[in-house]
């Protein structure tokens, strides 16, 4: 048996060097590279502006319908609702004190049915709703250490435990951290009117 050798495929030089590699340049990959960080530059700050006030009107937004549900409550069901601050975990669970007694709202807030109005959870009274501290640095704090408020059987709000009426609106103010008064909002809260939101500088007294 007789092996048969193939012959060599000839190449010539003139064709391997007409041969080409497909793939980028190094100039190209480092133009690009470039391209992206100068669309990245001036892209963030518009993302940042973006999601920090979307932020800041969603935590807002969450007191304000929090309000809004403890007055309507307490006309449907024709008896005193109390909305305040407290201290709630990441999970929704408070002290049995309830309230906190403080003008941070970004710690938590609570609603509940407050029969005695007297703005403390007792034993009798049921839980409404319960919201946790915000999981961002933001500070909510109102003005002349006001932590709760009060709605009556006709949706008059109340803001201190002993006081009839609220004698003038209270103002929560939502600010980021660091302060940026683009973003800051303000939860006004008045006697007969319906809680409201403004922005920075608007309102009365003005949203700061």
């Amino acid at each position: 048996m007789s092996l048969r050798v193939m012959p060599l495929l000839h190449v010539s030089r003139r064709s391997v060097s007409g041969l080409r590699c497909p793939g980028y340049t190094l100039f190209e990959f480092v133009a690009v590279i470039l391209i992206v960080g100068i669309i990245a530059a001036i892209g963030a700050p518009t993302f940042q502006y973006v999601t920090g006030s979307n932020r800041v009107v969603t935590e807002a937004n969450q007191l304000l319908g929090d309000m809004q549900f403890a007055r309507s409550e307490a006309v449907r069901e024709g008896q005193t609702v109390t909305i305040c601050a407290a201290n709630v975990s990441a999970t929704g669970s408070y002290p049995n004190k309830g309230c906190s007694g403080g003008s941070s709202w970004n710690s938590g807030w609570i609603v509940f049915s407050d029969l005695n109005a007297d703005q403390a959870l007792d034993a009798n009274d049921i839980v409404l709703r319960v919201q946790p501290a915000f999981n961002s640095t933001d500070s909510f704090v109102s003005a002349d250490n006001f932590s709760a408020a009060t709605f009556n059987r006709e949706g008059f709000a109340r803001g201190y435990a002993g006081t009839t009426v609220l004698t003038l609106p209270v103002t929560i103010a939502l600010r980021s951290t660091p302060i940026n008064t683009d973003w800051t909002h303000c939860l006004v809260i008045s006697f007969s009117a319906m809680p409201t939101t403004e922005v920075y500088g608007v309102g009365t007294p003005k949203c700061s």
